[in-house]
């Protein structure tokens, strides 16, 4: 691992103490009261779910057009974290929504657009598990799928009917709930850097001992 990896692990478990302290002390909003704390949590796991998503997508696009397994393996570490951050995303969500809208899911456009993302990076990762010869490039194919999906997950709130505030919405916070927003983003971002970096290492380790079985066979 690069020497910068142990010291980030230490600031991204710092940060993830400190987190609930920020979020706690944050005011509560006016109409939902407690349960919109989950906000501070739902919104950044969702944006590491597109972030995962484009990862995915563009290290798939440059595996189809130069054949690199590194653009592949990086694909791969990618698709995982869609699917735990879309975990997070989808299981915060209904609760927050059940106490704040009445309602636990609606099949919206942001809703069902978010979900069918998280389905197409389940099905990467089944592709590629047991799909056996040639799965890497169809899964990459549905890694470009993904990708897509990202741009209208994001504005579909604009134009289409939904319980979801439009994307106008985060940069009018007051400092009071911004801060413990864009604190918790930085913090989910920095585990997001941190866990693929991981992942990545762990296959190209995996490579390394495929190729030294096949040259030990051989």
């Amino acid at each position: 691992m690069p020497k910068w990896f142990t010291p980030a692990v230490a600031l991204c478990g710092l940060m993830l103490a400190i987190s609930p302290f920020l979020i706690a002390n944050a005011p509560y909003e006016s109409t939902m009261g407690l349960v919109q704390k989950i906000f501070y949590v739902h919104l950044p796991s969702a944006w590491m779910f597109l972030l995962a998503a484009i990862v995915c997508g563009v290290a798939s696009l440059r595996f189809l057009f130069r054949g690199d397994p590194r653009h592949d393996r990086l694909a791969w570490a990618a698709a995982e974290l869609v699917v735990l951050f879309g975990i997070v995303t989808l299981v915060t969500g209904p609760l927050w929504a059940r106490k704040a809208w009445g309602v636990w899911w609606q099949w919206d456009v942001r809703l069902t657009a978010s979900l069918i993302g998280w389905m197409v990076s389940v099905a990467y990762l089944l592709l590629r598990k047991y799909g056996g010869p040639g799965s890497d490039k169809l899964a990459a194919g549905l890694a470009l799928f993904g990708m897509a999906n990202v741009p209208f997950i994001y504005v579909s709130v604009n134009y289409w009917r939904t319980i979801h505030p439009t994307t106008s919405v985060v940069p009018t916070l007051p400092t009071s709930f911004g801060l413990p927003l864009w604190f918790s983003a930085v913090t989910f971002l920095l585990l997001f850097v941190l866990l693929l970096r991981a992942r990545v290492r762990l296959e190209e380790q995996r490579a390394q001992l495929d190729a030294l079985y096949l040259s030990v066979d051989g």
